[in-house]
């Protein structure tokens, strides 16, 4: 069957009482966005708990649902036959069309959902239900109706015309970007952060990004291992302002300066105050990175702590109680996970000191800093006024 129209789902947002229509309004521009390079003319119309999408002419079906799959809000995306309201009869035979030219096995149980929005409507509901009911076992006896455990719902929603469908595609749900701020993201190229920067997203937050890189100690073919993820993210988030900060000089300098054992979180901070930089600069309220409590040395609760110490801004950490595989399986679902275990590292990877602190104290690294009074404000001046800024779509 060739579909002309989508009902759109969606669940959080029902619950937003007066404030319902921004966040309506909110995801009809992301599905616009996400439907714009998609072959085919769209038309996205709000309608009653409910956003319908209305095709003209020949459009790209897969291309179209995948497009959808990718937009936070939605619950469900249902491929519907839409008819005039030229009243009851009008109504029962196009669901019996329906079903004859949707299912070639008419050998199942099944009931009928109805739904009056349009509350002018004659029946009620339940009238509508039982009463198309009625309708398809005339018309095809082998099928029964089974109201608690069908094998296939009819759905007839009554509204300014009538809505038929059978089919719910899972959305990705959440809220719609753009509905709750903008947050600075700490990419790099392993797995945890691109799915660090899908979770938040996908509560309405809109992205920058920052990418820490080191050559000649990480390869072109790492940085763009990690513009590849921030494509991926950005099929979901929207577009992404990508940060490339040359981090050779800094890490090289903490790295003759300070201990060893405190490499790794000396240069964390240090990433975490470029990224804030960058992050007040383009009106972001928070950082988030891709941290999980005793994942590695960096990650236990005193060496957050510690690089928490240098943000004003408030840090986010979606992934922090995930263990490793919760977050596999996430990057997997995404389509990160492929590119994330390419075989280039990056700046994190590379200064790693063999037996590293876990347990650091604020004071004695806020005191072993100071080795690097001489030189360090300069050399972060420099990092932050080289910044190569990628716009990714």
């Amino acid at each position: 069957m060739t579909y002309q129209a989508f009902l759109i789902k969606y669940s959080e947002i029902g619950v937003k009482g007066k404030n319902r229509y921004i966040f309506e309004d909110a995801l009809v521009r992301q599905i616009k966005r996400s439907l714009y390079e998609v072959d085919g003319k769209f038309i996205v119309k709000k309608q009653s708990g409910r956003i319908f999408i209305s095709v003209e002419g020949d459009y790209d079906y897969d291309e179209a649902v995948k497009a959808l799959q990718h937009v936070f809000g939605i619950s469900a995306i249902c491929p519907t036959v839409v008819v005039p309201d030229e009243g009851f009869d009008a109504l029962a035979d196009a669901v019996v069309k329906y079903v004859d030219e949707e299912f070639e096995d008419k050998n199942f149980s099944f009931k009928v959902m109805g739904r009056r929005a349009n509350k002018q409507y004659p029946m009620t509901s339940m009238e509508v239900a039982a009463e198309v009911g009625a309708r398809l076992l005339d018309a095809f006896p082998e099928m029964h109706v089974d109201v608690h455990n069908p094998d296939k719902i009819i759905y007839v929603e009554v509204r300014e015309n009538i809505a038929i469908y059978s089919t719910e595609i899972p959305g990705p749900c959440g809220m719609p970007v753009g509905t709750a701020g903008k947050a600075m993201l700490l990419l790099s190229g392993g797995i945890d952060s691109p799915v660090a920067g899908y979770m938040i997203s996908k509560r309405g937050v809109t992205l920058s990004a920052t990418y820490f890189h080191a050559p000649p100690y990480t390869s072109e073919q790492a940085k763009q291992k990690v513009v590849d993820l921030a494509k991926l993210v950005a099929k979901y988030s929207g577009p992404i302002d990508l940060h490339i900060v040359n981090f050779t000089d800094i890490q090289l300098y903490i790295y003759q300066q300070c201990a060893h054992d405190e490499l790794t979180i000396i240069m964390r901070r240090y990433m975490m105050r470029i990224a804030e930089h960058f992050a007040k600069e383009n009106d972001c309220l928070g950082l988030v990175t891709g941290e999980s409590i005793g994942q590695v040395a960096s990650q236990t609760m005193q060496s957050l702590n510690c690089t928490n110490a240098v943000c004003s801004l408030p840090v986010y950490r979606p992934l922090i109680a995930f263990d490793k595989q919760d977050i596999v399986d996430i990057s997997e679902k995404i389509d990160t996970y492929e590119t994330s275990i390419l075989p280039y590292e990056d700046c994190c990877t590379i200064f790693v000191a063999k037996h590293p602190v876990t347990k650091p104290k604020l004071e004695a690294i806020e005191k072993h800093e100071h080795n690097l009074d001489e030189k360090i404000d300069e050399l972060m001046k420099q990092a932050i006024e080289s910044v190569e800024i990628i716009k990714v779509k």
